[in-house]
């Protein structure tokens, strides 16, 4: 039987259309209304555009964009030459409808709106609270938010007057950011921002300038630009003497290209806090001579002004780190010192120019200098001893003689380097405003060896773990290992994409995207016996049931010339070892633009807290052999219940809109 391109319906063509689905309303049943007014607003929308009968592609895109639906160029580039059965470069009507509908008209959430419609035309006020309340388990739904809702996405007024949704307002509604994944209320800043800073999470990136590998690529402004930008709020600058008394930045005894300290720090005050109004911290790891120092100190103070942290906030000494409240739009230095934040009190408005002093360091050998970020080996030197055979390393140890220019050391208040001993050294001696860097492989054996110690130690002090040096292609590690115990500063290469980055944005989407995060409580307390290792007492276990419905317009593979793929989806739970787990949904084959898998996965996360979860599309090449589509990461916690849609990101954090993934949680 013919479509009737009048009213929409089946069963006879415009020609025969009695033209009943064209009264006003008071002539509609209720059963009627809800299409006609879709159908007539459908019409109104295009009439313009198919005054000569048929359309070309140009203008079915200008058309799309002017339902405000989002789409896929590729998908409707090949959705548009099926359509085109002629071969003339145009469409009539009644084929940009059936687009349209492919697009747009997304079935299962066609048959989510009939479900919960009583007529399966329109739903009324009543049934979208209900909704709400039973579907997206929004416990406060009433009749004012959702009138709310319908003013907010039902596109057509007469629905709009009658305060009913239709289903192009209920398909914009489940579209929308009120029903992604993410929490609304986790995009803002809403921790408590007045603890002090150990006790915070902070987005950390490892040799910052760095763009590319760690021996022979580019160092590059934009490594600085981009990790703020991400919300990063702890940068590494890597300092050397420069020729004409300019010091530079790069990665010393390599073949990595070198920028200007000063242009560095230039970068960094015009993009420190676009992203988050919370403080950034500079660790600098200074190779200078006690001359260049002092142009150092005298680039960051005149560039970045009152900014720069050069005393405690009240001119007191604090028996505690300051908040990142208490520190807002602030950049700290983390450097080595000489004496203590007291003495620098002390000293406030004496001239120091010229000044210098040493201290001793203990000089670690080529194997074990990664513990130590201030000694960093010669990584090419070392590569190429290794080719011509050389034997091990030394394993003596030597003190040396650091020399430090004053100028520099004052700039140190809240973040002293110390080198790190032991954990009962550090009971014993350490300050609350000194901290330590370790290695990930000195720092992993600590976790496993003395995970309780490594928690206490980070209730009180700041610890930042950063890549073993072999790390030559600038991989990374796994973050989650050292978020388990309290580090703070778990040091990334943010150029490398992978899993590892994925977690890092993921955890860092939390409390809007300040860098900052709250660590759970039993990790702050001092006396606390966590231990990730071996799970006890109460964490407030979650059982998490995730009912994979479908994906919608899907990057297509890479090695297809259509628009297919044969997708799976593989959802993965990253946090304390007992809650590490994945699972992976059927596979549905030659279907990227609609993919349908309606599949439950189950999953028991006893610590919750510190888990993310990880959703994987991928295209199956063979048994053995999967391509990557996209993924989204987020923390737990932050996971809406209900019906949402989950917005893919590309390998490198790039939005993939439209594609998406329609899930029940």
């Amino acid at each position: 039987m013919g479509l009737c391109l009048r009213c929409g319906e089946k069963g006879h063509f415009a020609a025969e259309c009695t033209g009943s689905t064209l009264k006003d309303k008071q002539g509609y049943s209720s059963s009627e209304k809800g299409h006609a007014f879709s159908f007539t607003w459908f019409l109104s929308v295009i009439h313009d555009k198919f005054r000569k009968g048929r359309i070309n592609f140009e203008s079915t895109l200008e058309l799309l964009t002017k339902f405000d639906i989002p789409f896929d160029y590729v998908h409707v580039k090949y959705i548009f030459k099926a359509s085109d059965t002629l071969k003339t470069g145009h469409i009539s009507l009644e084929d940009f409808r059936g687009i349209y509908r492919t697009i747009a008209h997304r079935c299962e959430i066609h048959e989510l709106f009939k479900s919960h419609s009583p007529n399966s035309k329109i739903l009324q006020l009543s049934d979208l609270v209900q909704f709400l309340r039973n579907q997206q388990f929004q416990e406060d739904a009433n009749e004012t938010a959702a009138s709310d809702l319908i003013a907010k996405f039902e596109p057509i007024e007469e629905a709009k007057k009658n305060r009913e949704m239709t289903f192009e307002g209920f398909l914009r509604y489940m579209s929308s950011e009120d029903c992604a994944l993410f929490k609304k209320e986790h995009r803002v800043v809403y921790q408590d921002m007045t603890r002090p800073l150990c006790e915070y999470f902070i987005a950390s990136s490892h040799n910052t300038y760095l763009i590319s590998d760690q021996l022979i690529g580019p160092s590059h402004l934009w490594g600085y630009a981009s990790a703020l930008m991400k919300g990063c709020r702890c940068l590494e600058i890597d300092c050397w003497d420069g020729s004409n008394d300019d010091p530079v930045v790069y990665h010393g005894h390599t073949l990595t290209s070198k920028i200007s300290f000063k242009t560095v720090i230039q970068v960094i005050s015009k993009y420190a806090f676009l992203a988050s109004d919370y403080p950034v911290i500079l660790s600098l790891e200074n190779h200078c001579s006690t001359k260049q120092q002092e142009v150092m100190a005298d680039y960051m103070k005149t560039i970045l002004g009152d900014r720069l942290v050069t005393s405690t906030i009240d001119g007191k000494m604090p028996t505690e780190l300051p908040s990142p409240e208490a520190l807002k739009f602030k950049i700290i230095i983390k450097n080595k010192k000489l004496g203590t934040p007291e003495e620098t009190l002390e000293r406030t408005g004496t001239d120091i120019h010229g000044q210098t002093g040493e201290f001793e360091e203990l000089q670690t050998s080529d194997d074990e200098v990664d513990d130590e970020p201030s000694a960093k080996k010669p990584l090419l030197k070392k590569r190429q001893a290794s080719w011509k055979g050389a034997g091990p390393p030394r394993k003596k140890q030597k003190m040396k003689k650091v020399k430090l220019a004053l100028a520099l050391s004052e700039l140190v208040i809240y973040a002293k380097s110390r080198k790190f001993v032991s954990f009962e050294d550090s009971r014993e001696k350490q300050k609350f405003y000194e901290n330590h860097s370790m290695s990930e492989g000195k720092a992993r054996k600590a976790a496993k060896t003395q995970a309780t110690e490594f928690v206490q130690h980070n209730v009180r002090f700041i610890t930042r773990i950063y890549p073993k040096g072999t790390r030559a292609n600038s991989s990374n590690y796994n973050p989650q290992e050292f978020w388990n115990v309290g580090c703070q500063l778990v040091a990334l290469n943010f150029q490398t994409p992978g899993v590892q980055m994925d977690l890092q944005n993921g955890k860092f989407l939390d409390n809007g995207g300040a860098g900052y995060i709250l660590k759970p409580e039993f990790l702050r307390y001092g006396e606390t016996l966590f231990t990730p290792y071996s799970i006890t007492g109460n964490h407030g276990a979650i059982s998490l049931t995730i009912t994979l419905i479908s994906g919608h317009q899907l990057p297509p593979s890479n090695l297809s010339r259509t628009n297919k793929a044969d997708p799976l989806v593989v959802v993965e739970i990253h946090g304390v070892p007992e809650d590490q787990m994945k699972q992976q949904s059927c596979v549905v084959k030659g279907n990227a633009l609609c993919p349908r898998w309606n599949q439950t996965l189950s999953f028991h996360v006893r610590v919750p807290e510190l888990a993310l979860v990880r959703f994987v599309v991928e295209d199956q090449l063979s048994l053995t052999s999967n391509d990557f589509l996209g993924q989204y990461t987020l923390p737990l916690l932050s996971m809406n219940k209900g019906y949402r849609h989950i917005p893919l990101l590309s390998k490198l954090g790039v939005s993939l809109s439209p594609a998406s993934l329609f899930v029940h949680v």
